[in-house]
């Protein structure tokens, strides 16, 4: 840990440690991979324009999400099966989620139960979800996570079933045994392990997930539960505008880490006109390519209220358990405080579009 001095250093020793058929699982993304591409260049392509002669001696990144009190304007977000690199999977995850202040959001194919996962965090949980045929089991889930202490639901938008991974169909990837949705019905399940061609993880999102779906069921999952809900996969203004005439509580920028449609724009650079259109009703988060404190500072001056951070939390994961994910999560917060400072902002409150270009 003690070489660990940037999130890169975690990327490098995970591909060390995991089998090649579960870091392409981890790292691929759909088609040719240029919306992978395309999210870590949308930030490299920005600059910074900080401001001098501002006093600060007292940076301050503290805020609310949700109402509820975190150390920063991060949150880990959404990610199946953490078993995949780790023995202790989402509840390690949980232990450095409550170290560090921040919120988890747990994918609706977490490999741990949720009663294990609330039981090892004191920072709020929000529950990830995917539209199922079933909706009885989504109904369930959706009570047991209220059961369980969840804060929040996440619905993902942008997968009416899973994109197409050539990494995944290359290596056939499957489950490793031990490894299950240990939240979902086993029934559901099946075919995530069993695919008869290509990536079973593919073929269980076109048994299972229902791509019938329209703004107007919204309203069934938003009678279902007292918890509120946000929508994650939103690239237009246009959809945002329907997200909140639909009641969500709020709205994740996402191209899902260029693991959906190949080519979709790069989360980034559709924050700010959606952050525009909302004009504050909701709070707006993004995800995507996130790597540094500096493209967590460009997020938040591009108008997000906080950013999820996705893969890096695994490779912490991978490499030492919620140590791992600790140093990665300490790292992304210290880098980010530092570059409030040298920008002159000390404070989320200083943080404005001015500073980014």
């Amino acid at each position: 840990m003690g070489d660990m001095l940037s999130l890169s250093d975690f990327e490098r020793a995970a591909q060390a440690r995991l089998p090649g058929s579960t870091w392409d699982f981890l790292q691929g993304g759909s088609g040719a991979e240029t919306t992978v591409t395309a999210n870590r260049a949308a930030f490299d392509r920005r600059v910074l324009l900080p401001r001098v002669l501002v006093d600060v001696t007292k940076p301050d990144l503290g805020t609310a999400l949700l109402g509820d009190p975190v150390r920063a304007p991060l949150a880990i977000a959404p990610m199946a099966y953490h078993r995949l690199v780790h023995p202790e999977g989402e509840v390690a995850t949980a232990r450095a989620a409550s170290g560090c202040g921040l919120p988890f959001v747990v994918s609706m194919f977490a490999s741990r139960t949720l009663a294990d996962i609330t039981a090892a965090t004191t920072a709020p949980v929000w529950l990830q979800l995917y539209w199922l045929r079933r909706r009885d089991a989504l109904a369930d889930l959706v009570a047991r996570a209220e059961a369980a202490g969840v804060r929040a639901l996440m619905l993902t938008v942008d997968a009416p079933r899973v994109a197409t991974r050539l990494r995944d169909l290359r290596g056939g990837f499957t489950l490793p045994p031990g490894v299950t949705a240990a939240n979902v019905d086993p029934a559901a399940m099946a075919v995530a392990r069993t695919g008869e061609s290509g990536s079973s993880i593919q073929s269980h999102s076109r048994e299972q997930f229902d791509a019938a779906i329209t703004w107007s069921d919204l309203a069934w999952l938003r009678g279902t539960t007292r918890l509120p809900v946000l929508l994650k996969g939103i690239l237009t203004a246009a959809d945002a505008r329907l997200a909140v005439d639909h009641g969500v509580a709020g709205i994740v920028v996402s191209n899902h880490g260029g693991r959906q449609l190949d080519s979709a724009i790069a989360a980034i650079d559709a924050l700010a006109e959606i952050v525009a259109e909302v004009g504050g009703a909701v709070p707006v988060f993004v995800d995507g390519g996130v790597r540094r404190g500096t493209d967590v500072l460009k997020a938040l001056a591009l108008g997000a209220d906080a950013v999820l951070v996705g893969r890096p939390v695994l490779h912490g994961l991978a490499v030492a358990g919620a140590e791992g994910v600790t140093g990665v999560l300490s790292t992304l917060r210290e880098e980010l405080e530092e570059a409030m400072v040298l920008s002159g902002a000390p404070r989320l409150t200083d943080i404005g579009a001015a500073l980014v270009r």
